[in-house]
This record gives C-alpha cells, sequence and structure tokens, in this order.
C-alpha cells in the first residue's frame, strides 16, 4: 500500500485520540484525515476554532469539516487505515452499528490500552473473533508515551506492534514527527497486556501513595510490578521477549511515575479515602485500570497466577477491602 493511497481514521474524541490526530497532522506526510466522535458541539468547536474544547485544548488540530462527523459509518467508510481510541469499556457500545464487512481489506489500528470487559479480550483478539480482521492487518499503537507531552512537542517514543513488519512499518511512517520517534515491535499480545498490565501498576503506585508511601517504596513496587509482568505474560503468551524493552519496562515506568497519569491519579484518590465512584466523577476521565483490574483477576484465575500486586488492586476497587490494610499486607510480600 502507497502513502498516498492512504486514508486514516481515528475513533475517539479523548486526548489520546486528539494527540494522534496532532501526529498524523504534523508528520505531514500524504494522507486523508477523517475524525470521529460522539460529540456534536466538540466537532462545532474543532470546525470554527481547529481545537479539541475538552481535551488538550491548546493544541490546533485543522481538520477538514466534510471530514469529521458522529457517523461512525461514514468516517470507517472512507478510510483505508482506522484508528481506535476509545476506552476499551465503550468500545462495543462505539462499534455496535459497524459491520464486520465495513472493516474489510482495511489496517485495524488499537491504540486502546484495556480489555473488553464483556468478553475479557485484548482488543487484537476481539477484532479477530467479533469482526474477523486478519491477524496481519491489526496493529498496536503503545509507549511510552502521554498524550500531554506529545501536545507540547516534548520527545517521545511510541512502539508499533503488527505481526506483519510491513503493516507495523505503515503505522510508524504516518505517525512519526521530528518530536516522535518510533519502535518496531511483532509481539501484539505481550504489547497489548503489558499496556493493560501498567495501568492496573500505575493505580497500586498511586493507592500506596496516598495511603502515605514514600519513593522508596515505590521503587520497590516498581520493580517487583514488571517481575510480576513478566511472570503473566510468560504464562499467557509465551514467546521469547526482553520484558526490560520500552513497550513493557518503559511504559510502566511513566504511567506509574508521571503527573500526566490518570491511573496514578485515580489510584492516589482511591489511597487518600475516594470512593471509585466519586474519584470518576472528579477526574472525569476514564482511568483504564480500573475495568482491567477485574478483568486480569478473572485471567489469573483462569490461568491460577499469583498477582499479588493486581490482587491488592482488585480487592480495594472490587471488594471495598481498606486501602490502608491492603497497602500494608502487600509490602510484606514484595522483595
Amino acid at each position: 500500500m502507497e502513502l498516498n493511497e492512504n486514508k486514516v481514521a481515528v475513533i475517539g474524541g479523548g486526548s489520546w485520540a486528539t494527540a494522534i490526530v496532532k501526529m498524523l497532522i504534523d508528520n505531514r506526510k500524504s494522507k486523508s484525515l477523517y475524525w470521529w466522535m460522539r460529540n456534536e458541539d466538540t466537532i462545532k468547536s474543532i470546525i470554527e476554532e481547529g481545537r479539541n474544547p475538552n481535551y488538550l485544548s491548546a493544541v490546533e488540530v485543522t481538520v477538514d469539516p466534510n471530514n469529521i462527523s458522529t457517523d461512525i459509518n461514514y468516517i470507517i467508510q472512507q478510510a483505508t487505515i482506522v484508528i481506535l481510541c476509545v476506552p476499551a469499556a465503550f468500545l462495543n457500545e462505539t462499534l455496535s452499528s459497524v459491520k464486520a464487512e465495513e472493516l474489510e481489506n482495511k489496517i485495524i489500528v488499537s491504540a486502546i490500552k484495556g480489555i473488553v470487559p464483556e468478553t475479557n479480550q485484548i482488543i487484537g483478539e476481539f477484532l479477530q473473533v467479533e469482526y474477523n480482521v486478519p491477524v496481519n492487518n491489526i496493529a498496536v499503537i503503545s509507549g511510552p508515551c502521554h498524550a500531554e507531552e506529545v501536545s507540547q512537542k516534548k520527545l517521545s517514543y511510541l512502539t508499533l506492534a503488527s505481526q506483519a513488519p510491513e503493516t507495523a512499518s505503515l503505522i510508524a511512517s504516518l505517525l512519526s514527527t521530528n518530536y516522535i520517534n518510533t519502535i518496531l515491535s511483532d509481539d501484539v499480545y505481550g504489547v497489548e497486556y503489558a499496556a493493560v498490565l501498567k495501568n492496573i501498576y500505575a493505580i497500586a503506585s498511586g493507592i500506596c501513595h496516598g495511603v502515605g508511601f514514600g519513593d522508596n517504596f515505590q521503587a520497590v513496587l516498581i520493580s517487583n510490578a514488571i517481575r510480576e509482568m513478566a511472570s503473566f505474560l510468560k504464562v499467557v503468551h509465551p514467546i521469547e521477549r526482553d520484558i526490560e524493552e520500552s513497550a513493557y519496562l518503559g511504559d510502566l515506568l511513566v504511567t506509574a511515575y508521571s503527573q500526566f497519569s490518570r491511573n496514578r491519579t485515580f489510584g492516589n484518590m482511591i489511597g487518600k479515602g475516594y470512593t471509585v465512584r466519586s474519584a470518576q466523577l472528579e477526574m472525569n476521565m476514564v482511568a483504564e485500570g480500573y475495568y482491567a483490574s477485574k478483568c486480569v483477576h478473572q485471567i489469573s484465575k483462569r490461568y491460577d497466577l499469583d498477582l499479588p500486586i493486581c490482587r491488592m488492586v482488585y480487592s480495594i476497587l472490587y471488594e471495598k477491602h481498606s486501602s490502608v490494610m491492603e497497602a500494608r499486607l502487600l509490602a510484606g510480600l514484595l522483595t
């Protein structure tokens, strides 16, 4: 597929979707850009002012008025490449009117860092099973990368994973800029699961900070988290991989430590005594790790995995155990 044939559709209206639109615009390679979001008022603001009023509002995102719509079927029909960038918990609803035939012969890219809760599937599995998308037509965008730093054009790194090297290379070529470096991978499942797990570990980091544990403990927590991630991936998708690569360890570090991490922020609020509902309402953003925690808990039972950090987060979020008590119990297990 030649670059001048590419028509790229971004599905989603949040901060990460807006950052990806910015990358595509700044990339300047020959392509047509289409954008779906659910809110008509937001679309009106983008058309009139060239900015998303709700997310990364300082970023200029000029899109042809004919190419931005709330009609997801229209937007997908125009595209040869579809980038999905909505929370995993809402993916089923978002695609409810889309038929499998509409995704035929298209490259489908997941920029979603979560698990579809209704089916406990990572996005690549969901696309294969529910929409018959061939594995070679699926790619995954991962970090380490926060939308806020993309908006500031701070040097950032994206991992593009696909089992088809030409697919990964194509997506990388469309997103690379003078502030975005790209890394290629063929570990689609590992990169997706790592992105899911790191959000749970970021919530754990936030909870432990919220209850008063300091930087010394955080270092031990995250070093245990990467080992826990490695043991999970070894069982769930056992291939040769270097867990210290940026897609795994790097993405975990930035999500666990960054001021921009919504999952860490969510966990910090829980650690300080917020209920799940009150934390969600105050943030007004989706912390993917909340939904992922329940999914990974179910997966860990299926494979008989011992994941003490994930178990702590699940116990606090879903079983309403004390954050202080669970954090102290976890501290006694870490080495």
